[in-house]
């Protein structure tokens, strides 16, 4: 397909480099014409704007951090809206508020143009082999037709209901991934205030009830103190305060994403917001005074 991204960065660079190398035919854009230029170098096509990928492809997809940006990059003057060929699909792989997917699916419809909400979950390391999780909101019809652009992107692909229903089900993952990690951060912080090995601690743990793909992917970097962002505190910050602003409108009370929100709230403000998520567990580590690590002398 001739598919049009607009978004590279932490998670569109590699999911855009995985479209080139299903063989589809890219031009690409960002705010940051050093991204462009690293995608380019892997065989996509420069746009100048949002308008001009949209004008130049079958499939548009963006992947931007929340939804002002969502708004800018599709409906704004220069936006992707303003290029779209008639009958074009635009897809949104971004996390978002499902009212602004809403809003931005009924605008797509108004000029007879496809949509889909499909965020993602997985991170950079599982956008840079391909095997996202994906979950889409939408038609049937349109969700077959990009099919084999989500294939080539993740390793799953859900049709979870109609749009704005992917950005529910995004939200609903990155509230269990939240209180995950708190509360794995609180125990691996106890058992090693008990004096134990996390990392043995963590092993004996992992194949029980307990074990998660969450405790799998981040129990080991809070050990190594390794907070390399592969998903940004900030970003699950907003994700969260996406979740808490859609239960309001519903009248849903979500005591436990509001105690994970006000937790991450409090690293960025401690200027703790670019680290990755496994960093949630600083946080306890800061009440208890303690790090989680292997003691650095074994007995």
């Amino acid at each position: 397909m001739k598919v049009g991204f607009i978004g590279l960065g932490i998670m569109g660079k590699p999911m855009s480099r995985n479209l080139i190398k299903a063989g589809h035919e890219l031009v690409v854009y960002d705010i940051v014409p050093e991204s462009i230029g690293e995608v380019t170098a892997s065989g996509a096509s420069a746009g100048k704007s949002p308008k001009d990928v949209a004008a130049r492809s079958e499939v548009t997809i963006t992947m931007v951090p929340d939804g002002p940006e969502v708004e800018a990059a599709v409906l704004g003057p220069e936006g992707a809206l303003q290029g779209a060929k008639p009958d074009s699909i635009f897809v949104d792989m971004s996390s978002i508020s499902p009212i602004v997917a809403q809003k931005v699916g009924a605008a797509c419809a108004a000029k007879g143009i496809e949509f889909l909400d499909a965020p993602v979950s997985g991170g950079e390391p599982k956008a840079i082999d391909g095997t996202l999780a994906i979950m889409v909101g939408g038609k049937q019809a349109v969700f077959d037709k990009v099919l084999p652009l989500f294939q080539a992107m993740g390793s799953s692909a859900t049709l979870t209901g109609p749009i704005g229903a992917g950005n529910v089900t995004k939200l609903a993952n990155q509230m269990m991934v939240a209180v995950n990690i708190a509360g794995m951060g609180e125990a691996l912080v106890l058992a090693t205030k008990a004096g134990l090995d996390p990392e043995v601690v963590f092993n004996a743990v992992k194949g029980g009830l307990a074990g998660s793909a969450v405790l799998n992917a981040k129990a080991p970097m809070v050990i190594a103190r390794n907070f390399k962002p592969g998903f940004r505190i900030r970003l699950h910050q907003k994700d969260l305060r996406n979740a808490l602003l859609a239960a309001e409108s519903m009248k849903v009370s979500l005591p436990f994403t509001s105690l994970a929100q006000q937790v991450l709230m409090a690293l960025m403000n401690s200027g703790r917001g670019e680290l990755d998520h496994s960093a949630i567990a600083t946080f306890v580590e800061d009440m208890a005074k303690v790090e989680v690590r292997k003691p650095r002398i074994q007995e």
